[in-house]
C-alpha cells in the first residue's frame, strides 16, 4: 500500500529507459517517479535476504515485445493478479498464501517495503510472487492484452495539492492500459482514506467505458470484502481518524 511518504521526503526519481517496443515517441522519454526509494538502512538479515532472493523474484521487462506474465512462473499457465504499490507487502503475501494456484506480480519502488515482502516470502515459503521494483507504468505498458485477471491499487498517494494531481496513479491513461491488459470481467480493487482522491477515483471509474463500479449498497464500499485483509496503513489511517473506502470495479466484456 503506497502511503504518503510525508513532508520533506519526496524527491523526483529518474526511471530508466523503457523496453524497446513497449513505449514509443514521447513516451520513451525518461519518466520521473516521485517518491522514496529508501528509508532507514535495512537490518543485516533483510539485506541478506534481499541480496539472495530478489534476483530470482525480480521481473525484467523484455528488450522487445510484450512481457508474458505466465512465463514468470514454473508449471502450467495460471491466472495472474497484479498489485501496484504493495507497501510492506502484507496484502500481497496474504493473497499469495491463500491462492497458491495464482501468480502474483507486485510493483513497488520503496526498498524497505520490498525487503519486508521478501522476508515474508522466505518465512512463508511462497513461490508465486514476482517483484517489479521500478515505475509500475512501465510494466503496465508492456503487458499483452487479456493477461491480468485482477488488479489491486490500495491506498496510493493522494497527492492532495492541485498542482500535484498529474502525479496520481488513477488517470484515464493508466485506466486505458489496465483495461487493455485485463481479461473480461477481471476485477479492479482500489482503496483510499482521502476524500478528495475518492471523488477523483469514482469520477474516473464512472467516466471510463471499460469499467463498472460494483457497489450496490453502502456496505459494498464501506466494508472490506472477507478476502481483503487489514494492512498496517489502514490501521494507521483509522488511528488518525480517517475512514478508508474500498472500491471494486469490473472490466466490462469486450464487444464481439
Amino acid at each position: 500500500m503506497a502511503a504518503s511518504p510525508g513532508k520533506g521526503s519526496i524527491s523526483p526519481i529518474r526511471c530508466g529507459g523503457c523496453s524497446e517496443g513497449v513505449l514509443s515517441g514521447e513516451q520513451q522519454q525518461r519518466r520521473v517517479l516521485f517518491g522514496r526509494r529508501r528509508g532507514r538502512p535495512l537490518r543485516p538479515e533483510r539485506r541478506r535476504l534481499k541480496a539472495e532472493l530478489l534476483p530470482r523474484l525480480a521481473v525484467t521487462l523484455p528488450a522487445c515485445g510484450p512481457l508474458v506474465p505466465q512465463a514468470l512462473f514454473a508449471g502450467a499457465p495460471r491466472p495472474i493478479w497484479l498489485e501496484i504499490g504493495f507497501g510492506g507487502g502484507e496484502h500481497l503475501a496474504f493473497q499469495a498464501a491463500q491462492h497458491p494456484e495464482i501468480g502474483f506480480i507486485g510493483c513497488e519502488v520503496f526498498e524497505n517495503g520490498i525487503a519486508r515482502l521478501i522476508a515474508q516470502i522466505a518465512r512463508q515459503g511462497l513461490d508465486n510472487i514476482r517483484i517489479f521494483s521500478d515505475d509500475a507504468r512501465l510494466l503496465i505498458a508492456s503487458l499483452p492484452p487479456c493477461s491480468i485477471d485482477r488488479v489491486f491499487i490500495l491506498f496510493p498517494d493522494p497527492w492532495p495539492k492541485r498542482r500535484h494531481w498529474k502525479r496520481r496513479l488513477i488517470t484515464r491513461e493508466n485506466l486505458d492500459r489496465l483495461a487493455a491488459a485485463m481479461t473480461d470481467r477481471a476485477e479492479l480493487r482500489l482503496a483510499t482514506d482521502d476524500r478528495g482522491y475518492l471523488v477523483w477515483m469514482l469520477q474516473h471509474l464512472s467516466e471510463h467505458p471499460d469499467f463498472e463500479w460494483l457497489a450496490r449498497r453502502p456496505c459494498d464500499w464501506r466494508e472490506r470484502p472477507p478476502d481483503w485483509p487489514m494492512t498496517r496503513y489502514e490501521e494507521k489511517a483509522r488511528a488518525a481518524g480517517r475512514t478508508p473506502v474500498f472500491l471494486r470495479a469490473e472490466r466490462r466484456p469486450r464487444s464481439g
